[in-house]
Parts: structure tokens; C-alpha cells; sequence
């Protein structure tokens, strides 16, 4: 029997500001076999469920977080979630995924850092996992999340829902569990990470790895406050610049010296500081090694990946799909998106959304992606 520490779903009317996707935990009864080889043994997962499951579980809509999300997709910042919701305005009463109609789970990723075993988690031995944490795939974390179903009686989901990295576990879900998914909703996602996107990540990696605080992957078990906290940083900016467009900066910033900062005399530019924010933010609350393992997660991402290319892969999926892309993506471009909603019988034409804030327009265009996700679910 599955092991699972977890309150009985919220129950009872759902008001603006209640906190009833309070955080659960899910311990797998077996070892997680991996897609690389070897096993995983005593995975963790973390999530947090909205609304209640109809007597069947037909109503239950999976929502999958992007690279450094979690599992708290709404609400107030609190114990176990630093942040506040990251979709906000997609979960409440009258929104897209009303808690009175649909029952919303929302897992961490295995690897992650928000409660699920990830390279900061204790391993067998009592230590941290740290460098000796493998590298688990897109088909790894959903092989994990399908445990997570039917520990929650959830043989079918209504939807599967996910953004970035989360459409990359959505659209593996209804590649390796086609029988499972009934509706499939692609945001700012590829079927296969392209040579750019590796490149993007690269630096970002050797920045965290070339940090004298990483010490090969092993800082956790250190002195409190070490680890590789500036390559951090620096990943995080540069991240950042391939979720954002291009115009957007140029609207925001131009060339403007931070308030009371002057470039030519060693202080920043206003873009600059924007990016230092962001990273400080992330260092805050994210571990550096979740960084790297995730990241190479979405670099290993390939629907088609031993099952005969992309097409075959795409083939697989039988779920009534939706598949959107954001006009200014530069780190997804749309034809990568056109490239799933061809692929995928059924699917219908590419939905764009029009948005100048690049990549994250999928996280910011909250009404527009709301629109779009309705008008699935009630297809």
C-alpha cells in the first residue's frame, strides 16, 4: 500500500483568501525506476489539492509547475511555500479551475526543493543526496505522479494542465499514459528541447558549477548559509532575460541609471538592478542543486525519445488537446508550439496569445490563458 501523510482534501465552501491547498506528502511504497538507469529509492511528493474530488475523480485536473514553481499554484505565501501562488488568477471561484467544479492537484516535481526528494532531501544514509542525486526525466517525474493518482483514486485526469518545464511533464503524461488524459492543455513548451535551448542553459550550469560554494554538488550538510549562492544569482539572470522580450526591457528600462545610481561611477543601469532582484529572490528560496538537476531534466526532454522520433511520440497522444504559444517567446519560440498542435491528432490550430512579455506572458496573461483553458474544459 502506498505510504501517504496527507489531510483529507479541503471540503466546504471556497473563499477569497482560505488556504485550503495547504501542503500534503506522498511517499512512494517502491523505489523510482529511472528512464537513465538505476533506481531512486524513497521518493518524496509534495502537493496541494484544491476543491473535492467527485465521488468518481472525473473532476480532477493535474497542474504541473514550471523550473523553479512548486506546488502552491494559489494563495498566500505561508509554511512550505515562500511565495505566494504562482497562477493566481487561474484557481478561485468563477476562475477557469473553480474549487466548486474541479478538483486541482498540483505536485512538486521530483528533484525539486519545495518538499518534494530532490538533491537537498535526506538519502537512505541520513545524508543529503547532494551530487549523488541522479538525473531524473520528464518520464521519470510522471512515472511519480502516476503513483500520486492512484493513491488519490484518480485513474483519468480531466486535464492535464502545464506552462515551460510543466508542459513538458504534461505532454509526457499523455504520451506515456495516453488512457489517462482526457484533455491536454500546451503552453510555451516544445516536444523536444532544441539545441538553443541547451545553449541557453549552459552557462547557467557552468555558473553554479564554477562557484567555489558548490563544491562539487556536496554544500548542503555544510555550515548554515554556504552553498554556490552568487553562480546562483548569475544563472538566474541570465534565465531571466530568455523569459522576458527583448521590447519589453526597451519599454521598461531603456538605458535609465537606477534611482539614484550613476553606471559611469560604478553604479547600475535600471535593467540591471531588475535582473539583481530576481536573482536575489531566487536564491532566497530555491536550492542551487534543484537548479542544475531540473535543468537537465528539461535539456533531456524528447516526446519521441525510444519511440521513434517526434512524430510517433506526438502520435501517442489521444487526449483532446489545446496547444498555445506566446507571440514574443524568444526561449520557446511559436513554431515549436505549431510543431505539437500539428503532431497531435485533433488538436486544432496553434492558439498565440499576444503578449510582449516574452516567455513568462504564459505565467502573466493570466485572463487570456484562462479563456483558453475554459473554453477546453467545457469542450
Amino acid at each position: 500500500m502506498t505510504a501517504v501523510e496527507l489531510l483529507p482534501p479541503a471540503t466546504g465552501a471556497w473563499r477569497e483568501g482560505d488556504d485550503p491547498g495547504r501542503r500534503r506528502f506522498l511517499d512512494l511504497p517502491a523505489p523510482l525506476r529511472l528512464e537513465a538507469g538505476g533506481e531512486l529509492p524513497g521518493v518524496r511528493i509534495a502537493y496541494e489539492t484544491w476543491g473535492e474530488p467527485a465521488p468518481d475523480a472525473s473532476n480532477a485536473v493535474l497542474v504541473l509547475h514550471a523550473l523553479t514553481g512548486d506546488s502552491h499554484v494559489t494563495g498566500p505565501a505561508g509554511p512550505g511555500h515562500p511565495t505566494a501562488g504562482w497562477w493566481e488568477p487561474l484557481v478561485g471561484p468563477g476562475r477557469a479551475l473553480d474549487p466548486q467544479r474541479w478538483f486541482v492537484v498540483v505536485p512538486n516535481v521530483v528533484g525539486g526543493c519545495q518538499g518534494s526528494t530532490g538533491p537537498a532531501a535526506a538519502a537512505p544514509d541520513g545524508r543529503p543526496w547532494g551530487s549523488r542525486f541522479p538525473l531524473v526525466t520528464a518520464r521519470d517525474a510522471v512515472a511519480a505522479e502516476a503513483v500520486l493518482a492512484d493513491a488519490l483514486g484518480i485513474g483519468r485526469w480531466a486535464a492535464v494542465v502545464g506552462g515551460s518545464m510543466g508542459g513538458m511533464r504534461a505532454l509526457e503524461w499523455a504520451a506515456s499514459e495516453p488512457e489517462r488524459v482526457e484533455r491536454l492543455f500546451l503552453l510555451a513548451c516544445p516536444a523536444a528541447t532544441s539545441a538553443e535551448q541547451i545553449a541557453w542553459a549552459a552557462p547557467q550550469l557552468a555558473a553554479i558549477r564554477g562557484d567555489p560554494g558548490w563544491h562539487g554538488g556536496d554544500y548542503h550538510d555544510l555550515a548554515a548559509g554556504e552553498g554556490p549562492h552568487v553562480g546562483l544569482g548569475v544563472a538566474r539572470r541570465m534565465a531571466h532575460l530568455s523569459y522576458r522580450s527583448p521590447y519589453e526591457l526597451a519599454q521598461r528600462f531603456g538605458r535609465s541609471p537606477q534611482d539614484g545610481e550613476d553606471p559611469w561611477r560604478g553604479g547600475r543601469y535600471a535593467v540591471e538592478s531588475y535582473l539583481d532582484h530576481h536573482a536575489a529572490k531566487l536564491v532566497r528560496r530555491f536550492d542551487a542543486a534543484s537548479y542544475v538537476r531540473l535543468t537537465e531534466m528539461m535539456n533531456a526532454h524528447d516526446v519521441g525519445r525510444g519511440r521513434g522520433g517526434v512524430a510517433a511520440g506526438l502520435a501517442r497522444v489521444t487526449a483532446r488537446t489545446l496547444v498555445a504559444a506566446v507571440s514574443s517567446d524568444r526561449l520557446y519560440p511559436a513554431e515549436q508550439q505549431a510543431e505539437l498542435a500539428a503532431g497531435i491528432r485533433g488538436a486544432g490550430p496553434l492558439r498565440m496569445i499576444d503578449s510582449p512579455y516574452g516567455h513568462d506572458g504564459f505565467l502573466i496573461e493570466a485572463p487570456t490563458v484562462g479563456d483558453l483553458l475554459t473554453e477546453l474544459l467545457t469542450s
